[in-house]
Formats: structure tokens, C-alpha cells, sequence
């Protein structure tokens, strides 16, 4: 029986407040409230495809602009998705999905490495999705594979709607990180690495 997989994670800086609750083992219920409504759209994709349930509140400095709200959102969902893993062991470890939204098609490729490190591939056809600068979403991303310690490669394949590029990124990334979090019963508990460390 494996021990519950959820962590909460209180996130105070003068530009945002952010609490986040993660169950990695939900039924994919969400509670979304970022202050950025693109950004909440997206979330929900994680907690919808990839079966989290995932509780997030930010208050940030919207006034002046989304970008705090969004990386700092993401940096606080990558610690939370840290803890919640605690040690790793018997995970599947690598994860990887392709989703299509109409035109648009995304890959995404997990490693749970420990290791950080993102390599970002969407060519945007406009700048702007709503009010939402398209460049917020590396950032978001960024923030959450530095501080979950996970290798994430995204490519955007083919795409000319800016909404379906990113959703489709979005519903690609909930899978395979689903995948990569999910235990394999026959490594009986061990840690998927010949160092034995991860």
C-alpha cells in the first residue's frame, strides 16, 4: 500500500501570495484561482488529463502585469510536486505523450531526473493568447522544472492557432507527467536509476 502522495505549499513574496495543495494519486479535481484566467484554463487541463487534484490560490501584483503570478505559480507547483513524490521510489520515472487540439500537435517527454532543466520548442503565431503574453509560459515552466527537479522537453510539431498550441502542451504535459509519477509495480520499490539516487 503506498503511502499517500500529496503535499501542500505556502509560496509569500512581496509580489505574490500562493498556496497550492497537490494530491499526485486525485481523480482530477481542481481548484483553480491564479488571477490569471488563461493560465487557471491551463491548470485545469493538468488536474483534468493528468488526474491530479491540484488546489491553487495567488494573489500577485496583476496590475502591473501576469508575469509574477504566472512563474511564481509555477515555481510553486514544482515544489509541491517535489515533496508530494518524497522519495521516488517505484516510480515509472519517464513519461512522454503526444496530444492534438485540432491543427495544432505537442509532444512532451518527463524525466524525473532531479535534474532541472527545460528545453522549450513552440513556435507562437501571435504574441498575445487573451491578454496572456505567450513568453509567460516558459517562464511558468522554467519555475516549475527548477524546483521539482525534473527534465521536461516540449515541441509544438505543427500549430497556427496560438489557444490550441498551448492547450495542446498543456494536455501533453498532464499525461506524460501522470506517466512519470505513476508506480511501476514490478520495480518493487526501487528507485529507477543505477545510482540509486534520483
Amino acid at each position: 500500500m503506498i503511502a499517500p502522495r500529496t503535499a501542500q505549499v505556502t509560496r509569500n513574496t512581496a509580489e505574490t501570495q500562493i498556496s497550492i495543495a497537490i494530491n499526485i494519486d486525485g481523480a482530477g479535481v481542481g481548484d483553480i484561482d491564479t488571477g490569471v484566467p488563461f493560465l487557471d484554463h491551463m491548470l485545469e487541463q493538468i488536474t483534468r488529463h493528468g488526474l491530479f487534484d491540484l488546489k491553487v490560490k495567488c494573489v500577485g501584483d496583476t496590475h502591473i502585469d501576469d508575469h509574477h503570478s504566472v512563474e511564481d505559480t509555477g515555481i510553486a507547483i514544482g515544489q509541491a510536486l517535489k515533496a508530494a513524490l518524497g522519495d521516488k521510489k517505484g516510480i515509472r520515472r519517464y513519461g512522454h505523450f503526444y496530444a492534438p487540439l485540432d491543427e495544432s500537435l505537442s509532444r512532451v517527454v518527463v524525466d524525473i531526473s532531479g535534474r532541472p532543466s527545460l528545453h522549450m520548442n513552440v513556435p507562437f503565431t501571435r504574441a498575445y493568447v487573451g491578454r496572456l503574453d505567450v513568453d509567460l509560459f516558459s517562464e511558468f515552466f522554467y519555475g516549475l522544472v527548477n524546483h521539482a527537479g525534473i527534465t521536461l522537453h516540449i515541441d509544438n510539431i505543427k500549430g497556427k492557432n496560438s489557444h490550441h498550441q498551448i492547450e495542446s502542451v498543456f494536455k501533453a504535459f498532464a499525461r506524460a507527467l501522470r506517466m512519470a509519477c505513476e508506480v511501476d509495480e514490478r520495480a518493487g520499490g526501487r528507485l529507477p536509476s543505477t545510482k540509486e539516487m534520483l
